[in-house]
């Protein structure tokens, strides 16, 4: 028993030990303070009102919680512009009776990124995109809606720093 008490701080120890290394911090090769998102138009086919000014909250808050840079409404030297290129239920699966069984909230996002400092770092449109599934009986309102928005803004930002900040 006293073994294995050392036996599991050891491994404790050494797992938070070796996670150091990937903290939620600005990646070195990335030489700035500040960053801005610049508006986020929304021109998907299926207009969602407030959706674009969500998703640059989103943004923001992502790279807020992750990195040490701060936001700055201009003149910053991280800049994020770009568009939502698609807002789209469709059905994944049916019944025997030709209902759709599950539908799928698809977003797409086009993000261009430049860096002041480098430009050999800046990113021209380039798309990413998640989805939503969620039961064909139901409706996607109210506050399943902001659970599918959260969940799909959630990966998108996270893909989002991981193309743009993630120059290890």
């Amino acid at each position: 028993m006293k073994y294995l008490k050392y036996a599991l701080l050891v491994l404790t120890i050494a797992t938070f030990q070796s996670c150091g290394i990937y903290g939620f911090t600005q990646p070195s090769s990335i030489k700035a303070e500040t960053f801005q998102v610049n508006r986020i138009e929304n021109s998907a086919l299926l207009f969602e009102p407030g959706l674009d000014q969500d998703f640059q909250r989103a943004l923001q808050d992502k790279i807020l919680d992750q990195t040490n840079y701060k936001l700055e409404t201009s003149n910053a030297d991280l800049i994020y512009e770009g568009e939502i290129t698609t807002y789209r239920i469709s059905p994944t699966t049916a019944t025997s009776d030709n209902r759709a069984a599950q539908n799928r909230l698809t977003i797409g996002v086009k993000i261009s990124f430049y860096n002041t400092n480098n430009e050999e770092d800046n990113e021209e449109g380039k798309s990413f995109t998640f989805f939503y599934d969620y039961p064909g009986s139901a409706q996607l309102v109210g506050g399943q809606k902001a659970t599918a928005h959260e969940e799909i803004f959630d990966r998108l930002t996270q893909d989002i720093i991981n193309a743009t900040l993630a120059k290890w």
